[in-house]
């Protein structure tokens, strides 16, 4: 057998042939024909060959064998020709010619780098958390004023939001970043009192990103709160100042009159101006805020004026949930919680305020949830979820009904098949729905608005109030973030 360094030598041979004929290749036909006669092979010495033609050379590698040259004669080696610091020009190979991607069997093949180890990478650097409060002012470009930007962050039982937005037009405003992530900040409060380890560290890790968004803008004002888990744990005053520490946002519990406020603030706008009444409530993870509102005295843009009566429940999807059992859920079942939240309403003293308009043409009723954005979204049969669609959409009573008894009826695995519900909601969307159920048996209403706002757009709106950004000829300033 030939070493490897012989069956190199014996590619290098072809390949150095084929490299010093490309030149004439490629030349006019005077120059081909020359380079033809000088390719003839001349014989000097017995038993030695200065050339060979390519006929030649086929007929010996032929006669070889793959791995041994033709008896009784060497293959020549031939030079590389070329200017120095040039490497000589080849003809390209065609593909599949030798094994290895052109090299001739038993070639060596280059080296190949080892391929990086966790170890043998850098590591990334540590950066610390990002605060609002570290910002470096910034002034506006020119002398044209810049509208001041808010925050809005609404830490949940069940998710992290945040919305940033600047005003517009008068009660407007317009919406340039958002985050939500389901983080199950309350899973298993009901059973412990204490907010649990692996529900604390998912909800960093969403605060973290939205303190990274928030440091890259230059706040104007900003409210941070967080709700229901976090009033009721044990734990709770603990996590809020770790999340201080590791993330550099200073979040407020907000009590549950103010939640209830909250939400009215930023559904207003939907609640019909024809309506002499109406009951918006906001289902969440561990609470149901309900609020009533009395229209006869006329419509105003500052809606919380016309609560007469509020109350916030103490049961959410994810309360109830793991009190029954959101996985599989039988009729009875569903029946039941349906009945536990009816019992809660029913000690809400202000439940009769609006008794005279209730299931009348001038009442209906308006929800902010999950539940219900949920709801519409299966009504319209989206393949994705859609906002645009989803946020201020009527549906009858009939439609309500339907659609209720139609999730209900269905399996856990077509419930997580659903794209407007998923594996995230599976678990937690019919608790939901005998919440909903609830609320429509006390409060029966030939119509339902669906409204896809909630607490952040009542933050931002009562922020942007405060500052007087709508007054008329206010100048819309960048305000320094105190």
């Amino acid at each position: 057998m030939i070493p490897q360094e012989a069956g190199f030598d014996r590619f290098m041979a072809a390949e150095g042939d084929e490299a010093t004929q490309e030149p004439a290749a490629r030349g006019d036909a005077a120059t081909r024909t020359e380079g033809a006669r000088q390719a003839k092979p001349s014989t000097g010495k017995a038993g030695e060959t200065s050339a060979l033609t390519k006929r030649q050379r086929r007929r010996r590698r032929k006669a070889a064998s793959p791995s041994e040259p033709a008896t009784g004669e060497a293959l020549p080696s031939v030079e590389r020709t070329g200017t120095v610091g040039k490497p000589p020009r080849r003809r390209r190979r065609k593909p599949g010619v030798g094994g290895d991607g052109g090299m001739a069997a038993g070639a060596p093949k280059p080296a190949v780098p080892a391929r990086s180890t966790p170890d043998s990478l850098p590591k990334a650097a540590s950066f610390g958390p990002a605060r609002i409060q570290d910002l470096p002012p910034s002034e506006p470009a020119g002398d044209a004023p810049r509208p001041p930007v808010y925050a809005a962050l609404d830490l949940g039982t069940n998710n992290c939001r945040l919305l940033v937005a600047v005003p517009t037009r008068p009660g407007q405003f317009r919406v340039i970043d958002a985050f939500s992530r389901i983080v199950r900040l309350g899973e298993g409060l009901g059973r412990t009192g204490r907010l649990a380890g692996p529900a604390m560290d998912r909800a960093i890790g969403a605060l973290a990103i939205c303190s990274q968004k928030l440091a890259a803008r230059q706040v104007a004002g900003a409210r941070l709160i967080a709700t229901e888990a976090c009033r009721a744990a044990a734990n709770g005053e603990e996590f809020i100042e770790r999340v201080a520490r590791e993330t550099g946002l200073v979040l407020e519990i907000v009590s549950r009159e103010s939640e209830a406020r909250l939400a009215v603030s930023g559904c207003g706008s939907l609640v019909d101006r024809s309506a002499k009444g109406a009951v918006l409530f906001d289902i969440g993870g561990g609470s149901s805020e309900i609020a009533l509102l009395d229209l006869r005295g006329g419509y105003s843009r500052r809606l919380s004026s016309h609560i007469v009566a509020w109350t916030s429940l103490p049961v959410g999807v994810v309360s109830l949930a793991e009190r029954h059992g959101g996985r599989d859920v039988s009729a009875a079942l569903f029946e039941t919680m349906i009945g536990e939240v009816i019992e809660g309403i029913e000690g809400f003293a202000g439940r009769h305020a609006l008794d005279e308009l209730v299931g009348g043409d001038n009442f209906h009723l308006l929800g902010t949830s999950g539940t219900v954005t949920t709801l519409a979204g299966v009504h319209l049969g989206l393949e994705r979820y859609d906002r645009r669609q989803v946020d201020g959409l009527w549906l009858d009573d009939a439609d309500v009904t339907e659609l209720v008894a139609r999730i209900a009826g269905w399996s856990f695995e077509e419930r997580v098949a659903n794209p407007c519900i998923g594996s995230d909601r599976a678990d937690l969307v019919l608790a939901g729905c005998a919440i909903l159920e609830a609320i429509r048996r006390v409060w029966p209403s030939q119509r339902l608005r669906v409204a896809d706002r909630g607490l952040r757009e009542g933050l931002l709106t009562e922020m942007m109030v405060a500052d007087g950004v709508w007054r008329k000829g206010a100048p819309l300033r960048q305000k320094a973030m105190a």
